[in-house]
């Protein structure tokens, strides 16, 4: 129970609590009397630590159950809660910030405890959610960066940004350090703090949060708190949060970063769970201008499990009549569904015959694929009526799921394979048997 002095100058207390397959609902303390390690506890397998933020009114985040259960449901892990509750629940924001160096200090010690008994520090993935994030920091920086794998769940901002490395999370502090950024003009911080960075829809505003203060404190963190749920969403198996390595949100809008850069097999980074596996194909490939740091941008839905599937349609015009303009397209699959996606468009996409690429987001999935259709509308000062207009070649690639063999391919040296779209007016339709996105 906690008094009203509680809430102004709040009293420090940390439970670890552990979650395995052996006990998924029922926590059970990780250490019991004279340290002993609890039972449940392997050593060979990762240890996954949870940390959460600022509780104002002490009550335990809504989103912890639905963690621990999708966490264990996916992976077979030592699943640990740090509940700092009793530091985190104060008026004074200033002081939960000042408890989250103490919070460190004492998982210094329970982590130190787990080394003795002969776990890994490569083995611990800290999760941590705004303050939590920065605690996660802390304890890197205690171990000098050791810790295999720090994630960032929206990075608390006040207090922290602006601030040096020594005084917030920072991708010095572990291995792999990854951050999701969703509220970055609000409570989130928006500078880029660890290996990768990544800002759903801009990682400033999120869609399907409120955008007035009549919703009453879901307001103030809807925005904040879909880091989380994000995360989660992203241990959906039909559900691959792709990102595009891109030097601004409004560059990523305007269509100007559609690949993955130079990356391991043409694969781009995916938000949640998944973003180490894709740093250390990286890194263990060694590739040629391997970025050692990268900010990547992607969007959501508005509703769970927030998912967009990503298309990219390259193509290279057959000859110069093709001048500057816009290309769409829609794809029909084989039980004659039309989707129609949003498309992210160069402003200046034929330059010289070479190919260009159109970044294209549908709501959902497209398989199985019929047929594409295709327009194409010029742009006012060079305007062809009796034209006709040629590819050299057009490819159709999922991004969302590249692992697909699903490459739609038509090249112009192929019998019968000249595409072409007779006037800016019409629509032109490609249908091949060989479709199989």
């Amino acid at each position: 129970m906690y008094s009203l002095k509680d809430l102004f100058t709040p009293k420090l207390k940390i439970s670890l609590m552990m979650y395995t397959k052996n006990n998924p609902t029922c926590a059970e303390p990780l250490f019991g009397a004279n340290n002993s390690l609890n039972v449940h506890f392997t050593l060979s397998k990762k240890t996954v630590w949870i940390i959460h933020g600022f509780r104002p009114l002490g009550s335990t985040p809504v989103w912890l159950p639905k963690f621990t259960e999708a966490f264990l449901k996916q992976e077979d892990v030592n699943l640990i809660v740090v509940d700092w509750n009793r530091g985190a629940t104060t008026f004074l924001y200033s002081r939960a910030v000042k408890n989250t160096r103490v919070v460190a200090a004492s998982l210094s010690v329970s982590i130190q405890n787990l080394l003795n008994h002969g776990a890994s520090l490569d083995n611990f993935h800290f999760i941590g959610m705004s303050l939590g994030a920065h605690i996660s920091g802390f304890v890197g920086k205690l171990f000098h960066g050791q810790l295999g794998r720090i994630t960032g769940l929206d990075p608390a901002g006040p207090n922290f940004s602006r601030k040096p490395s020594d005084s917030r999370l920072d991708y010095t502090d572990a291995k792999f350090v990854d951050v999701i950024h969703t509220d970055s003009k609000g409570l989130g911080i928006v500078e880029p703090l660890g290996h990768i960075d990544f800002y759903p829809n801009g990682g400033r505003k999120q869609p399907g949060c409120p955008t007035n203060l009549f919703s009453g404190v879901n307001y103030i963190k809807c925005d904040h708190q879909r880091a989380v749920y994000l995360f989660l969403a992203s241990f959906e198996t039909n559900c691959n949060f792709i990102s595009f390595p891109c030097s601004s949100y409004e560059e990523y809008k305007n269509g100007l970063c559609v690949d993955c850069g130079n990356l391991p097999k043409d694969i781009c980074p995916r938000l949640g769970n998944q973003a180490k596996p894709w740093w250390k194909e990286g890194l263990n490939e060694k590739m040629e201008g391997w970025p050692f740091r990268t900010i990547a941008f992607l969007d959501t839905s508005s509703r769970n499990p927030f998912c967009v599937y990503y298309f990219s349609l390259s193509i290279v015009p057959y000859n110069k009549t093709m001048k500057d303009g816009l290309i769409s397209f829609s794809l029909l699959s084989q039980h004659d569904q039309l989707s129609y996606p949003r498309l992210y468009e160069k402003s200046k996409p034929f330059d010289n015959l070479k190919e260009f690429k159109i970044l294209a987001q549908f709501k959902k999935d497209v398989v199985n694929i019929s047929c594409i259709y295709i327009s194409y509308l010029q742009s006012s000062d060079s305007y062809c009526s009796t034209c006709q207009y040629k590819f050299q070649s057009l490819v159709l690639k999922s991004l969302t799921n590249p692992e697909r063999c699903s490459d739609v391919t038509f090249l112009a040296n192929k019998k019968n394979a000249y595409m072409k779209i007779l006037a800016p007016s019409d629509v032109y339709w490609l249908k091949g048997p060989e479709m199989g996105l």
